[in-house]
């Protein structure tokens, strides 16, 4: 009994360190790997969180640049050509009353030089209506469009000096100044007008809208969209602006390029638009009794009115053949 006493007494003292050599040993690694796994899977449900606010922060900003897009075509729309407002793109400083009242006088003066060279009533009353009606307008738009042309071909070199600017440290204000103070006019008459609105306490994005409304071109429009999603948004300015400046420029060289293929068309159609009024004009002063009965006589003043009516046709569907809106 002895023996066996002591046999049972070694074998359960043995499994009871193998017990304990196993729980020390073995449970370290077993812990370390369930430590492991809870970690593995507190970083996987870690990261979808992570995963989900990256998704939606860019569903966000997309939703802003959606809005400001949207914004940018409601402005567009607003835009009116009133009178006043082409007065304004053109550079004048007179009032529309101003422009009705030299527009009558004008009018008025043709009238009494065409009655005056015994010209019949009605060409005298038609010469008064289009120098009084059509003249002044087609002066006003292409002071318009020449002061459009200079303020986008030195619009792109602005944008640069508000990059350079940005990049040196430069607030986008000072930099505003700065193209208002050194850059020629038109642009640096809007860009003055810019920063006076807004030191008078409106805010930037409807300064941007009323300088759009002085001078709707697009890019203009361009520049007040990259300025709105990048205050909403947030982002590199200058690199938003210097990406502009090079689409601005590579459309800039689009322009010019349809243009130089274009010039023939153009050409010739100034040409035929041309030729039968120059031709009338030539026969008239050559043999004025050959051309007279067109001026007095009825029927010749119904030739007339249908030559004109054929020759505006003509020039209409020219210009809707050669015109390219950029």
């Amino acid at each position: 009994m002895d023996t066996l006493t002591l046999i049972l007494i070694t074998f359960m003292g043995f499994v009871v360190i193998a017990g304990l050599g196993f729980v020390f040993v073995g449970g370290d690694s077993s812990s370390g790997a369930s430590a492991k796994r809870v970690q593995s899977v507190a970083g996987a449900r870690d990261d979808k969180p992570r995963a989900r606010t990256a998704a939606d922060v860019a569903g966000v900003r997309r939703k802003q640049i959606t809005q400001s897009l949207k914004a940018a075509e409601k402005q567009e729309r607003k835009v009116k050509l009133t009178l006043e407002s082409r007065l304004r793109q053109a550079g004048v400083g007179a009032s529309v009353r101003s422009f009705w009242i030299a527009s009558g006088a004008l009018a008025f003066v043709v009238f009494l030089i065409v009655a005056l060279l015994r010209m019949p009533p009605l060409a005298a009353l038609l010469a008064g209506f289009v120098a009084g009606l059509g003249l002044p307008r087609w002066v006003l738009g292409f002071m318009a469009k020449r002061r459009t042309k200079k303020f986008t071909e030195e619009f792109p070199n602005a944008i640069d000096i508000i990059v350079r600017g940005i990049k040196t440290g430069l607030p986008v204000n000072d930099c505003l100044k700065i193209i208002g103070q050194e850059s020629s006019e038109p642009l640096g008459y809007e860009f003055r007008q810019l920063v006076e609105q807004t030191s008078m306490g409106v805010s930037f994005d409807q300064s941007l809208d009323k300088m759009y409304e002085r001078m709707p071109t697009a890019e203009v429009r361009f520049f007040s969209i990259v300025l709105a999603i990048q205050q909403k948004t947030g982002g590199n300015l200058a690199e938003a602006l210097g990406n502009l400046s090079t689409v601005l420029r590579a459309r800039k060289l689009m322009v010019e390029k349809i243009k130089a293929m274009s010039g023939e068309a153009v050409a010739s159609a100034f040409i035929i638009g041309c030729l039968p009024p120059g031709v009338m004009t030539l026969v008239y002063i050559t043999a004025p009794s050959y051309m007279s009965m067109m001026f007095f006589d009825p029927r010749g003043h119904l030739l007339l009115l249908g030559g004109g009516i054929w020759m505006g046709t003509g020039i209409f569907v020219m210009n809707r053949m050669i015109n390219f809106k950029f």
